[in-house]
């Protein structure tokens, strides 16, 4: 059973969206793996809990590279049980966590990208973003009045907008890629009839109602709409320095378990180690190990 994490993201990794058909993958998908496995997986995605915590550490001592983790999904997809369960062995000081939610109105008076790039991990660190930039082409296109709320000149907003903004995110992405940050797009990709049992949980639990509003019915009754804009959202911005995995997200077990594999293949693939010390910084050592074992005290 151990052999089966291996390479199990990259079954759901989309580069290439040319052929991208959001159709062909299913949200009930497991992988290798059956309804009965639910607790192999859960122990192998603590196994890969701390693996990330390994790399991070080198991550955080190298200090060269930075990732950046994107998620993106219909409501009751599992983004924030997800975050925190993932990244539950994370360093607090090398990770940063963003959740993007409607504009303010000093966001937009700003372009699109503008609320986001002040949030971009530093050197040595792990960015998340709840939501993102990606929402410009998801909601903004299903809401075309949140389009007119940014008040761009009439000009500039035509029919050829949203490919523009696919160019224009593709463009920050490759330049994000060219120095130094490594990105991770996941889409957890929950089906319709999941995402209901889970609304229904949400209005059965007390605990669970805050999570629930009526805007998210008036979301669900467009949710073909933005299966289009989420189709032509991966189609036109997957690439190899900036994949998308359109991870399964009716079992949240197996959803788990995938965006801990794609973030530990990304990290291994980057071949963090510590830094190497210099025969002076060796010196130095030496000196500060002789004086401290010379104090009496």
């Amino acid at each position: 059973m151990s052999g089966k994490i291996a390479n199990l993201a990259r079954a759901y990794r989309v580069t290439d969206g040319s052929t991208f058909r959001l159709k062909r993958h299913s949200p009930a998908d497991t992988g290798p793996f059956g309804a009965a496995d639910d607790e192999i997986a859960e122990s192998m995605l603590s196994g890969s809990i701390q693996q990330m915590a390994d790399l991070q550490e080198k991550l955080y001592a190298q200090d060269h590279w930075s990732v950046l983790l994107i998620f993106q999904a219909m409501d009751a997809a599992g983004k924030d049980s997800t975050i925190k369960q993932v990244m539950s062995g994370i360093n607090p000081q090398g990770c940063q966590v963003f959740s993007f939610k409607a504009p303010s109105e000093e966001e937009l008076d700003h372009d699109f990208l503008w609320r986001t790039m002040r949030c971009l991990p530093e050197r040595g660190r792990i960015g998340i973003f709840n939501r993102s930039y990606y929402e410009e082409t998801l909601i903004v296109r299903v809401h075309p009045e949140i389009l007119a709320r940014q008040r761009l000149p009439k000009g500039l907003v035509g029919k050829r907008i949203w490919s523009e903004r696919f160019e224009d995110i593709a463009a920050f992405e490759r330049y994000l890629s060219r120095n130094g940050v490594k990105i991770i797009k996941f889409f957890l990709n929950v089906s319709k009839g999941e995402q209901k049992r889970r609304f229904l949980a949400r209005l059965d639990e007390p605990s669970k109602n805050w999570k629930f509003s009526a805007g998210d019915l008036k979301e669900r009754a467009r949710w073909g709409e933005y299966m289009t804009a989420y189709e032509a959202t991966i189609r036109h911005t997957a690439r190899p320095h900036a994949p998308w995995y359109v991870v399964p997200a009716d079992n949240k077990w197996f959803t788990r378990l995938v965006v801990a594999s794609a973030i530990v293949d990304t990290l291994n693939d980057m071949k963090l180690s510590f830094p190497r010390l210099t025969e002076e910084q060796r010196e130095q050592l030496k000196l500060a190990r002789s004086e401290l074992t010379g104090e009496k005290r």
